[in-house]
């Protein structure tokens, strides 16, 4: 007898819905079992792990009954015993391996050498332990970052920020045993299971792993990254609602990668994953977060004479990116360095020859100490890198230097606050204050320690470009609703700076493109001449019809708005603005009280903004706890500004609040998302 609900309950693992016991290390559970007949101090337990397990690799365990609990070894201790049935309390290291135990017993009488096998338990990491690395003395936060299954990711700009409910999903079905699978597909223990299993005790290790299997790249991992805005032979990254779906799709296919996924979803599998093994965890989304892939702390981008971005440079600046942050010491690094680990999922640079990132501890990157394990660099370029903007023309090759900015990359660090749906900003957590001395010192330490301030750069502006003042400044201002369905209205403001009249050549251009800023199509383009009488401002109405960019729009609802100046006998000014359309909006009602067993009715409705009829539309739902797996629901098309709702019933199974996610697509939308706590 497993003691399956008792032990369950001690070990916060009752959400598991599994007949295999799940416990957590270094706490004691308890097991009975039928009497040997012998006197119970006779017996031997063996708790092994691992393809060839051993006590040298810490993989294997022997040990008898003692009368305490030991304090670095495995031990049992008799809690009861009669003719026919013992009961012993058992317990682990916190540092021990995690993963699938066999757990045997031998007593001496038994004729045959070999122990008898009492089954598998999973053991997990244990953050309410104090002697666990990923130990977080606060409850609360063990709640939010190990137990809750529903999450908010952020995304948008950062002059917009928005934001959709993720179902988790870590305690669901077989997802368990699918985490499990994923550490021995990993190419570490490819190369070599047993030295693979005996790291699994350490959270540093197994964050690297798994940031390297929740992508594609190199190992056949679980999801397969595209940013081409073109999703034919698979799901469009935005459509997915959990990560539930993804891991489970993945097994039934053998293993074969799921297409297809963008930062977010590599960021919310891999918290599944490591909040299912018990590593406490988080998203983290970073708004105008650069790409840095020469490794100079340095982001260029290129525009041509039109002012079209030009899709050149290996460097980039997203809209925004999500990676995740896991909680546990750094025994390598020290204590200064110990508390949220930055771990990233998505496939972007390589490192140690594999696409995996971190643990980078978060402290580090705030202090500017990139030399430490593993990946500073990257993720501190992510927070804190220069922007050069450069005129490049590609019939000479030329470029020339626009202007240079230090203050544009890493803002509105956000996640979602814990027992709340609230956005929580941790750009302080990362960074001094931008423009403070604090900041451009931790800059140049780590610019120092990078060997980038002795190195002479060919392809660096020279203090003189950086020093340039422009003759005017510009801006684009929004004037009417940002949404997809409406006419995207604009206004261009031109301000001259000098005492004499300034002649420019403005030319402008739109284009849609993917949350990583890459140009997709061009929507729109115009040019102007005008004089801008002395110290004076002149405004540009820009109008882009809904019908001249629908065709083009990806399924991130972003446009590029770009204006390149040409002040006659000065220096170019570049205006841009990135800019996210909001999907119109999607209602639920839930008609009446929910209650455990008990069916209840929900209404969707949705209103069709525009005036031509939406078809293809679908409706897909989940929510854990309140239903099983995802319904998809066809909805008739809708003409012109007509409402429709649709009707549906759940049985929800556990009491509390629980989260339910819809997400609704036709032909014109891509992904409208909601979510609604409900109260069984």
């Amino acid at each position: 007898n497993w003691h399956l609900k008792e032990n369950a309950r001690d070990h916060h693992t009752s959400k598991f819905s599994s007949q295999e016991l799940i416990v957590r290390r270094g706490q004691a559970f308890t097991v009975t079992f039928n009497g040997t007949g012998q006197p119970e101090q006779n017996l031997t337990f063996i708790a092994e792990i691992g393809p060839k397990p051993s006590k040298l690799t810490k993989t294997q365990a022997t040990f008898g009954i003692s009368s305490t609990v030991s304090k670095d070894g495995w031990s049992a201790v008799l809690q009861s015993a009669s003719s026919n049935s013992v009961s012993i309390s058992i317990s682990s290291p916190p540092n021990a391996v995690i993963g699938r135990y066999k757990l045997s017993v031998q007593s001496p009488s038994s004729d045959s050498s070999s122990p008898a096998s009492l089954g598998t338990f999973v053991l997990l990491f244990n953050p309410w332990s104090s002697g666990d690395d990923v130990f977080m003395p606060n409850q609360a936060e063990c709640k939010e970052y190990v137990l809750e299954e529903f999450g908010i990711i952020f995304a948008g700009n950062k002059n917009r920020i928005n934001s959709f409910g993720w179902n988790f999903g870590q305690f669901q079905g077989d997802i368990l045993s699918i985490c499990l699978s994923m550490l021995d597909r990993s190419l570490q223990y490819r190369r070599d299971p047993v030295t693979d299993v005996s790291h699994r005790n350490d959270p540093k290790y197994l964050g690297r792993v798994l940031s390297a299997m929740v992508n594609a790249n190199d190992d056949q991992g679980v999801v397969l990254g595209n940013w081409s805005g073109n999703y034919d032979g698979g799901k469009s990254p935005s459509s997915w609602t959990g990560s539930g779906e993804i891991l489970q799709n993945w097994k039934k296919s053998g293993f074969k990668p799921v297409r297809y996924g963008q930062c977010w979803v590599f960021a919310a599998v891999l918290t599944t994953v490591l909040r299912c093994l018990g590593i406490p965890t988080r998203t983290i989304t970073n708004f105008s977060s650069a790409h840095d892939a020469d490794g100079n702390l340095r982001i260029d981008e290129f525009y041509d004479a039109s002012g079209n971005h030009l899709d050149r440079a290996a460097d980039s600046i997203w809209n925004f990116h999500v990676w995740n942050e896991s909680w546990f010491s750094r025994s390598d690094l020290g204590p200064s360095y110990s508390g949220w680990q930055i771990l990233d999922a998505t496939p972007q640079e390589e490192s140690g020859g594999i696409y995996q990132c971190g643990p980078a501890s978060r402290n580090a990157i705030k202090e500017g100490d990139v030399d430490l394990d593993y990946d500073c660099p990257f993720v501190f370029a992510e927070v804190n890198a220069d922007c050069m903007y450069w005129n490049y023309d590609p019939a000479t090759g030329k470029k020339t230097l626009i202007y240079s900015a230090s203050t544009t990359i890493g803002q509105s660090i956000s996640t979602k606050a814990v027992g709340r749906d609230d956005r929580v900003d941790v750009t302080n957590d990362y960074k001094y204050e931008e423009g403070s001395k604090k900041e451009r010192d931790t800059f140049k330490k780590a610019r120092k320690k990078l060997g980038l301030e002795d190195k002479f750069d060919p392809t660096a502006p020279t203090p003189q470009e950086i020093d340039q003042k422009p003759d005017i400044s510009g801006k684009f201002k929004v004037a009417g609703p940002l949404e997809v369905g409406k006419d995207l209205s604009l206004i261009l403001v031109l301000a001259n700076l000098q005492s004499d009249a300034q002649a420019v050549q403005v030319n402008m251009t739109a284009w849609s493109t993917v949350y990583t800023r890459r140009p997709v199509h061009e929507i729109w383009k115009d040019s102007v001449s005008v004089t801008l009488p002395p110290k004076e401002e002149k405004q540009f109405p820009i109008t882009i019809p809904y019908t001249e960019y629908q065709q083009q729009l990806t399924t991130d609802n972003t446009i590029q708005v770009t204006a390149l100046c040409h002040v006659e006998g000065g220096i170019q000014v570049l205006v841009q603005r990135d800019i996210t359309l909001d999907n119109p909006a999607i209602d639920i009602q839930v008609l009446g009280e929910a209650k455990v067993n008990k069916e209840v009715d929900v209404e969707v409705t949705f209103a069709n903004p525009i005036d031509v009829e939406v078809m293809d539309c679908v409706l897909q739902v989940e929510g854990n706890d309140l239903l099983t797996g995802i319904l998809e629901i066809d909805v008739p098309p809708l003409k012109a500004s007509e409402k429709s709702s649709t009707r549906f019933k759940l049985t929800p199974s556990a009491t509390g609040p629980k989260h339910l996610l819809v997400n609704f697509s036709c032909d014109k939308f891509a992904n409208i998302k909601t979510f609604k706590m409900v109260n069984v």
